[in-house]
């Protein structure tokens, strides 16, 4: 079976690191999806949010300003690399703490976007998914 290796690296450390099922990426052109065995691709990401479903199927959620993703494919395993300026993992034991990171997740957004619709937007979609984790 196929592995998908998720990293997300800031230039302040790695933010995670871990096979995953798939990840939804904010591409500039889009957001797009990666499962194992996607073809190798090379991508501008904008501000928006990450998300991703490990393997024992708890969702993650990763707020960024932006990056690059690279996609590369071998026989039996596929890595995603993410390089990204600034991120802010959405994550928490109580809500106190998914307050906080949520809070820090919507400083960072928007201190990188000059669109205010945009950056409200990949709030709202950030809140949403933090919510919507189990």
């Amino acid at each position: 079976m196929e592995k998908l290796i998720l990293s997300i690296v800031t230039p302040y450390g790695s933010i995670y690191e871990g096979e995953v099922k798939h990840v939804i990426m904010p591409g500039k052109e889009g957001e797009f999806d990666v499962f194992p065995g996607h073809f190798s691709l090379l991508s501008l990401l904008k501000t928006g949010v990450i998300e991703f479903e490990d393997m024992q199927g708890g969702k993650g959620i990763i707020a960024i300003n932006w990056g690059h993703a690279q996609v590369s494919t071998s026989p039996n395993e596929t890595d995603v690399k993410i390089i990204a300026d600034g991120a802010v993992a959405i994550k928490g034991n109580t809500e106190t703490e998914i307050a906080q990171a949520l809070n820090n997740a919507k400083t960072l957004i928007a201190e990188a976007s000059e669109d205010t619709a945009h950056a409200a937007m990949v709030i709202a979609h950030a809140e949403y998914a933090a919510k919507n984790r189990i």
